[in-house]
């Protein structure tokens, strides 16, 4: 669709420049909806950042509301306070879904004058978002002709934390999934980590980002021994590293490994065995990484083990077009001694990065537009 008259209302807490799966999906939206002419607001948590060059390349308008009031808490550095405070972290989150629950309200008071768009695109993670803009609607005022809500990862059937989530917080759920007139998910496997009720208004449209497929930068020939990379979170006992990088201790062989993650304490425990072997680094911008992942010898996925939730990184892995290791739960040491030696014959697969592109992805959000679904007889609570 190309219909410079649409206009469409984007309500995310995470946005540019924030590094994160949610970010780049609300964000490369943005810009690709601008690009096509289509009336863009987005509205999102105030940054301490100058938005100036972003508004020169893409004519959108950001409305913000201020930054977190409720105060985060803090992690001890001396025990015993340092088990305290990461309990009641980890309490309050679990509990009462702290601080992220702040969103909620922000979310109303922001839509409070927001109305006539044609489409409304919610984005959760944090679902506090969601919980908002459901909220914010009733029936004397439609915001938006459609709301789509985007979901990330499940929430209440979130299989990858070890605590699950309140039964009550499935009301909060289910009231959203009521109100929204579709849910989308990246991938169809994810479709049994929601309510069953609302199957039939939910649509797969996969992460998007903008780029072109050209071919893989030639990784260096002259360097001594084999170079492999990880880019993202871990898990305890799930996204674990910890069997790799035992393994990886006790090979002799040339090699280095780059982390880039901002948890580097999953990694503490192994610098001084791997030395100079393994390089660790923060989180750089998507384009950087692009460029560093395309020179390496192979790609490390640590697997979810479970099909409701699928990493956005195996989108930047099959752009770079290297092999990639999927390290399951189940260790397996010789296919790890297989691709140090150069054999990726048992490489995953992984689909081609051209459904990927933001152009097809955001067609899919607009083609909504025409498309009817049983939520329209809804009557709001």
């Amino acid at each position: 669709m190309s219909n410079p008259s649409v206009k469409l209302l984007l309500v995310s807490n995470a946005f540019y420049p924030e590094i994160s799966p949610r970010s780049y999906r609300a964000t490369e939206l943005a810009r690709e909806f601008s690009r096509q002419g289509h009336e863009v607001v987005v509205i999102t948590k105030y940054r301490n950042h100058d938005y100036s060059d972003f508004l020169r390349e893409t004519s959108v308008v950001l409305k913000m509301w201020d930054g977190g009031k409720l105060p985060e808490v803090g992690i001890a550095r001396r025990n015993p306070w340092a088990f305290l405070s990461r309990a009641l972290k980890r309490a309050l989150l679990v509990l009462f879904e702290y601080p992220a629950i702040e969103d909620m309200f922000h979310v109303r008071k922001m839509l409070r004058r927001e109305k006539g768009y044609d489409m409304m695109i919610s984005f959760a993670v944090p679902y506090p978002v969601h919980w908002g803009v459901a909220w914010a609607m009733n029936r004397r005022r439609k915001i938006a002709t459609k709301w789509v809500a985007d979901c990330g990862d499940p929430y209440m059937g979130d299989v990858l934390d070890s605590f699950r989530k309140p039964f009550y917080f499935g009301y909060l759920e289910k009231w959203f999934c009521k109100k929204a007139d579709f849910i989308t998910i990246p991938v169809q496997s994810a479709i049994d980590a929601y309510y069953p009720e609302f199957h039939g208004k939910m649509k797969i449209i996969p992460q998007g980002f903008n780029f072109d497929i050209s071919t893989p930068e030639q990784v260096k020939p002259d360097r001594e021994g084999p170079e492999f990379a990880y880019a993202g979170r871990f898990l305890q006992g799930i996204r674990d590293p910890e069997p790799l990088l035992a393994f990886l201790s006790k090979i002799e062989m040339p090699f280095r490994f780059y982390v880039y993650t901002d948890q580097p304490e999953y990694l503490k425990k192994y610098i001084d065995s791997l030395k100079e072997k393994l390089i660790i680094s923060d989180y750089i911008p998507r384009e950087q990484l692009l460029k560093e992942l395309s020179q390496m010898d192979f790609l490390i996925n640590f697997d979810n083990n479970t099909p409701l939730n699928v990493p956005s990184k195996l989108i930047d892995y099959s752009i770079t077009g290297r092999p990639v290791l999927n390290i399951k739960r189940d260790f397996s040491a010789e296919s790890v001694k297989n691709f140090l030696n150069g054999n990726y014959s048992d490489r995953m697969q992984l689909p081609d990065p051209m459904c990927y592109h933001i152009r097809i992805v955001s067609g899919q959000f607009l083609e909504l537009l025409n498309t009817d679904n049983y939520a329209d007889q809804v009557i709001y609570q």
